[in-house]
């Protein structure tokens, strides 16, 4: 008993000496109910932290002490809530939250002023907090499988955005702020209750290449007769050229989107 709890001790020592050289604490699939108290030690340190597919609930306070922290993957856990502290992770780029039970996202997410990815799909959010807008360096915003009906008027403010995935969810309607987004190019919503779009998106959306909108009570005529389809649409079809020229493999729903509405 005491060579194997020796044994233990060690392996768990040598695990904290590679975290300390790396600044990476990858502990996946590792059966975890709480939060590793020994990770928050490291505190400026911690770069990476995955901790995808374990059974944790909780994700203390003290969380907020990883200030040099950029990829925070919480994917696959039990998390119903996140403490106000991840407001402090100034320097955070991805945080990762799929497949989880978070009802709500807290205020100071729209501190996090150098996040580029922010993924919590599979959860059963029934809003964003209006300090979204905050997100200025926001790439890719995902919040496929949840509860939203609609996205706060802020989402016009993340002016970086390039792909929103929204599908899945009960969305009845678009913020007309959604035309903001000037370099928005992927736009997906397909699985929601939407009626119509903006009616200006096309117009003001200059490079956007990609809108799947299957399994909405959207008519195809509408859309096909908003102002700015004829350039979305010549938008979309050099894009899938140019796969093709490359020789990149697409479903067949990549091949129609944006066409086949139902």
């Amino acid at each position: 008993m005491g060579c194997c709890a020796s044994q233990s001790v060690d392996s768990r020592a040598n695990k904290i000496l590679m975290w300390r050289s790396t600044g990476i604490v990858a502990l996946r699939d590792s059966k975890l109910k709480d939060f590793p108290s020994d990770v928050l030690e490291l505190q400026k340190i911690v770069r990476t932290l995955d901790l995808t597919n374990n059974k944790i609930v909780n994700i203390p306070a003290e969380i907020g002490k990883l200030i040099s922290i950029q990829r925070l993957i919480l994917a696959e856990n039990l998390i119903v809530r996140l403490p106000m502290d991840l407001g402090n992770l100034l320097f955070l780029k991805f945080l990762i939250l799929d497949g989880n039970q978070l009802a709500s996202l807290p205020i100071e997410l729209g501190l996090l002023v150098k996040l580029e990815q922010l993924s919590v799909k599979s959860n059963v959010l029934l809003s964003l907090p209006d300090t979204i807008g905050g997100l200025r360096n926001l790439l890719i915003l995902n919040v496929s499988g949840n509860k939203l009906r609609t996205f706060p008027e802020s989402i016009g403010s993340c002016a970086s955005l390039e792909e929103l995935q929204a599908s899945d969810n009960a969305i009845e309607i678009i913020p007309s702020s959604i035309c903001n987004l000037v370099r928005l190019k992927s736009l997906m919503l397909n699985k929601n209750n939407l009626q119509e779009l903006p009616p200006n998106l096309l117009k003001e959306s200059k490079v956007l290449q990609s809108i799947f909108i299957h399994g909405n009570p959207i008519p195809s005529e509408s859309f096909q007769q908003m102002e700015g389809f004829e350039a979305y649409e010549a938008r979309r079809k050099k894009k899938l050229d140019k796969q093709i020229d490359s020789n990149v493999m697409m479903s067949s729903t990549a091949l129609d989107e944006g066409i086949d509405l139902q």
